[in-house]
């Protein structure tokens, strides 16, 4: 898959996809839906799969909200989108000069001058352009004066229910990592790399692969059974395992990570690439009493996590 960022220099052979066009954060079922649709434009005009999706989130650019929402950053976003044979990803700079363009100076300049997209498939949710002023009878007005095609997508639900990084969020919120799969299509996945923390978790027989969670929106604060894929490496492969998402309570911590014990792993994993699977919540942060209490429980915790996920692809 191509990844292009300089939409402003592209080459020429970059140009002429079908693409889907969304925020696409978490890669849900139904930003599949829209892939599906846009693979099939593709197939139809001879062209490659594409996906314009916006860096940073407009969320980011518009709101002043402290609070971090979203479910992936941009590399997992773009594993989720290579797996999907994506084959162009444009990840067009979201700046002022894109947020005050006019919806018909956005599809000239970017989806035809810039891009050259052949189609374009869309949510039938989607606004564009200054003020989200634009709407998908607009885009397809368009289309048909700038000589691209324009194919809209509608909502999917699960349980009567729509779908949308909304809902995923709550139910990551909730505890709920099976009913946030449910919407995904896929486990949802924490990935980045792994980094260098207190190294308590060795001193007490469960040494632990530490990874930030900043700017991504936080699970509930507690205890997973997960899958580890380890991306790179000398210990490229998936694992099972148990993760401890937030501040380590029993240690005063204060900012939120994500701490994975790999069962039947010895090795290094400073700096290779993680993507944890949550699976299931299996309890909230506690403070215990002394270090045996602690280490009684995470005992617990492991014999629990490996019940549930032999069962578990």
């Amino acid at each position: 898959m191509r990844i292009i960022r300089d939409t402003l220099f592209i080459d020429p052979s970059d140009r002429g996809a079908a693409a889907a066009i969304g925020n696409f954060d978490g890669v849900h079922v139904g930003h599949q839906s829209v892939i599906d649709l846009a693979r099939a434009a593709a197939k139809t005009a001879n062209a490659p799969l594409g996906v314009m999706t916006f860096e940073p989130h407009p969320r980011t650019y518009f709101s002043r909200d402290p609070n971090p929402f979203r479910l992936m950053n941009a590399e997992a976003r773009a594993h989720r989108l290579e797996k999907l044979g994506v084959e162009k990803l444009y990840e067009v700079p979201f700046n002022e000069a894109l947020a005050n363009l006019t919806p018909r100076e956005f599809a000239q300049s970017v989806i035809t001058d810039r891009l050259g997209l052949k189609h374009v498939v869309v949510g039938a949710d989607f606004c564009f352009g200054k003020g989200r002023a634009g709407t998908v009878a607009d885009l397809q007005a368009f289309g048909e004066e700038m000589g691209f095609g324009v194919t809209v997508a509608p909502i999917l639900t699960v349980d009567a229910a729509n779908v949308s990084s909304t809902a995923i969020r709550q139910a990551l919120t909730d505890g709920k990592p099976r009913d946030a799969a449910a919407m995904l299509g896929h486990w949802h996945r924490i990935e980045g790399e792994v980094i260098r923390g207190d190294q308590r978790g060795r001193d007490l027989g469960f040494p632990t692969a530490n990874m930030s969670i900043t700017g991504l929106h936080p699970p509930k604060f507690g205890v997973y059974a997960v899958k580890v894929d380890v991306l790179d490496g000398p210990h490229a492969g998936t694992y099972d395992g148990a993760a401890s998402i937030g501040v380590r309570p029993m240690f005063n911590g204060e900012v939120p990570n994500c701490e994975s014990f790999l069962f039947d792993f010895k090795g290094d994993l400073y700096g290779a690439t993680l993507s944890v699977a949550l699976i299931e919540y299996l309890r909230p942060e506690l403070k215990f009493d002394g270090l045996d209490a602690l280490i009684a429980q995470m005992d617990a915790d492991c014999d629990t996590a490996r019940k549930i996920l032999q069962d578990v692809e």
